[in-house]
């Protein structure tokens, strides 16, 4: 058998194998993130929003499910945007037909931002069968597999939150595991 480094260092070429390398998993993961950002333009445009109207709404609908209230500085909070700004995304919202602005039902001078029955159904006819996809492999591992991809999803997740160059900092981890995995030759 051929050895690792007779495919060259970009971990776009590899060898024959029954496990995965470390470039193998960070490749994989970078798919899906790809997958997963492509999916999210498509639901956007299909749903006439940008980024963070997408966002918004989804916080609305995540709230109304847990039965809590949501007004429109708990948006700007949670966007970390200006009131005003929130004002015009509330705006856009209830022009697209995806929320609604309802009075507070015990305070008279608030109001809450409630999603619509139709922005939901849509969220749902877009999302819902790749939802379902998700859950049933999440259901086919054992509680030894999720314990350990939810370990490596929460420590991607953490170097990526501490990164202040995700790049040089990527190179620098395969730099390093290559010349550990060189020296142990």
């Amino acid at each position: 058998m051929e050895r690792s480094e007779d495919f060259g260092r970009s971990g776009y070429w590899y060898p024959d194998s029954d496990s995965a390398s470390t470039v193998d998993v960070l490749n994989m993961l970078r798919r899906y993130r790809s997958a997963e950002t492509a999916m999210r333009t498509r639901t956007r445009i299909s749903m006439g929003m940008n980024e963070t109207d997408l966002v918004a709404l989804r916080f609305l609908l995540r709230e109304q499910r847990a039965g809590r209230l949501v007004r429109p500085i708990d948006i700007a909070r949670m966007l970390d945007i200006s009131t005003a700004s929130t004002t015009t995304l509330i705006d856009r919202l209830e022009k697209g037909g995806h929320a609604r602005r309802e009075p507070h039902p015990t305070d008279r001078r608030a109001g809450v931002i409630v999603p619509t029955v139709s922005s939901d159904d849509e969220v749902r006819e877009t999302l819902g069968a790749m939802h379902r996809r998700m859950l049933a492999l999440v259901d086919e591992l054992d509680d030894k597999e999720r314990a350990i991809i939810t370990r490596f999803l929460a420590g991607m997740t953490s170097a990526i939150e501490e990164a202040s160059d995700l790049d040089q900092e990527l190179r620098d981890v395969i730099r390093d595991h290559e010349e550990s995995e060189s020296a142990g030759e």
